[in-house]
């Protein structure tokens, strides 16, 4: 079995200011160093400059929240991954439930921008996952098996082995209501089952996330699951000791 590396990704979604920034950078970047986690925070785009120049040689990478499908051209208000990569950023995070919801993002539009994110040179943060409604009719595999399929039908298994894949319960974001520690390992297990069909290889070494309502009370109980190798995390991402206590966890 290979070890995997334990990643959490802090969401910042459409919080910050400079000067707010500013303390919770810093607290990261120290907070952070000598972990054995791996570390990054997707800020709001205009903050991406102050992120780099916050982190810059520390162990915290950055990210953003999401990217364009398209590489350059009359797409006003897109953000093209080149972009994102003159900023130093590593990670974009696509499909987000957020996006999907309320912007209307379908599996293909994901899929399409996992691809340009790749392509750029940059690692996709895939988010999938069910809603309250689809969990209660019994179709969370289903839901998050076809999530995925689009993706990698897209950038085929190999971009998926340079994805992260997080699974994020739409009913657990921001709610206050977490999957328990079971039921977020059975989809993950899912997930890297369906991987598992198409290149065993991939599918031991990606990492697949938690994201929902994780907490530094519960990431422990989370992140020793099997198959849990690490967390997205929104709320929490915002304050400094909870942030870093969440990434102390893995």
């Amino acid at each position: 079995m290979t070890l995997r590396t334990k990643f959490v990704a802090g969401n910042w979604k459409m919080h910050g200011s400079l000067a707010s920034n500013q303390s919770l950078l810093e607290a990261v970047r120290v907070g952070a160093a000598g972990l054995g986690a791996q570390v990054a925070v997707c800020v709001p785009f205009p903050y991406l400059a102050q992120a780099r120049a916050a982190l810059a040689g520390s162990n915290v990478a950055w990210g953003s929240q999401d990217v364009s499908a398209q590489s350059q051209g009359a797409f006003t208000g897109e953000v093209a991954a080149s972009m994102l990569c003159d900023f130093g950023c590593s990670y974009a995070i696509v499909g987000h439930s957020e996006r999907r919801s309320l912007h209307g993002e379908v599996d293909a539009t994901v899929a399409a921008k996992a691809a340009a994110a790749l392509a750029a040179g940059l690692t996709p943060i895939v988010c999938v996952g069910e809603t309250l409604a689809e969990r209660e009719a019994g179709v969370t595999d289903a839901v998050v098996i076809r999530q995925l399929d689009a993706v990698v039908a897209c950038i085929g298994t190999a971009g998926l082995a340079r994805s992260v894949v997080a699974y994020e319960p739409v009913w657990a974001i921001g709610t206050g209501r977490t999957a328990s520690p079971q039921q977020a390992q059975d989809v993950h297990a899912v997930i890297r089952g369906r991987i598992a069909q198409s290149d065993a290889a991939v599918a031991v070494k990606v990492q697949i996330l938690y994201g929902g309502s994780v907490k530094a009370a519960n990431a422990k109980e989370l992140f020793s699951m099997p198959d849990i190798d690490g967390g997205l995390i929104g709320g929490a991402a915002l304050v400094a000791k909870e942030f870093l206590a969440i990434c102390a966890a893995g």
